[in-house]
């Protein structure tokens, strides 16, 4: 069953030439207000898990435990199913029978670095050494395809039960060509699933984590989590709160 839809109203909303879609766009920044700039934390599904991750954020602020983060949330404004949510075309690297529009993750990929990234620095002082994007299922697969690119934007990547699946594991052999040609990559990915997720979810993960650390990566940091008594859905705030905590500690 999915969560419910996002609380919050968007703090703006905006057109993107790369896929012809407006996107509502959810904004936090826990803590006190100042002029330090932040890692920005851009989360696919904004909809969902905007909520759930503004609130890890500032309950892992008030304990010091991360640095000042702004939590950014890309919405449709649509729930799952519905027409105007193109999650089925944004977040999937390639075209697959199962979507018909699918295969659009580059163009998505796009908007984020060249038309969301420049209008979020232009409102607020952010860090570009340590770009961050988040997201769950479907989401988490765009995740993977934006931390093994031969030059990525992001540095750091948080990928909750991440739709390996897709299209026959076509990232896996996507990350295995990449390593073909590049031995090195300066990032940092989590890697979170529930561990009463479908043993195709958990299954898939063991695939990536065994390839990764049989050809790794010079510079990659990866760390894994399994959530004990989680599932598909109810993982999403423990993966939230540990991959902040991986990812943007002190």
């Amino acid at each position: 069953m999915a969560p419910p839809i996002t609380r919050t109203p968007p703090a703006f909303r905006l057109a993107s030439p790369e896929t012809g879609t407006t996107y509502p766009i959810y904004v936090a920044a826990p803590g006190p207000a100042g002029s330090e700039a932040r890692t920005a934390l851009l989360l696919t599904d904004g909809d969902y898990f905007f909520d759930p991750a503004a609130e890890a954020a500032l309950e892992l602020t008030a304990q010091r435990a991360i640095a000042p983060v702004l939590v950014v949330g890309v919405g449709y404004g649509a729930g799952f199913g519905a027409k105007a949510n193109r999650r089925g075309r944004d977040y999937t690297p390639t075209a697959s029978a199962l979507e018909p529009d699918s295969g659009g993750g580059d163009a998505f990929l796009r908007f984020l670095a060249t038309t969301l990234w420049p209008e979020l620095a232009r409102r607020y002082p952010l860090r570009e050494d340590r770009r961050a994007i988040g997201g769950h299922s479907l989401g988490s697969l765009l995740v993977l395809h934006a931390i093994f690119q031969p030059e990525a934007f992001f540095q750091l990547g948080l990928a909750s039960a991440p739709s390996i699946w897709w299209d026959d594991r076509a990232i896996l052999g996507s990350v295995a060509r990449l390593r073909e040609t590049k031995r090195a990559l300066t990032a940092r990915l989590f890697l979170g699933v529930g561990a009463d997720d479908s043993p195709s979810m958990t299954g898939d993960l063991a695939l990536l984590e065994q390839q990764l650390a049989a050809r790794p990566f010079d510079g990659l940091q990866v760390v894994s989590e399994r959530y004990a008594s989680r599932d598909h859905y109810n993982v999403v705030p423990d993966s939230l709160r540990g991959g902040m905590r991986a990812l943007l500690a002190k």
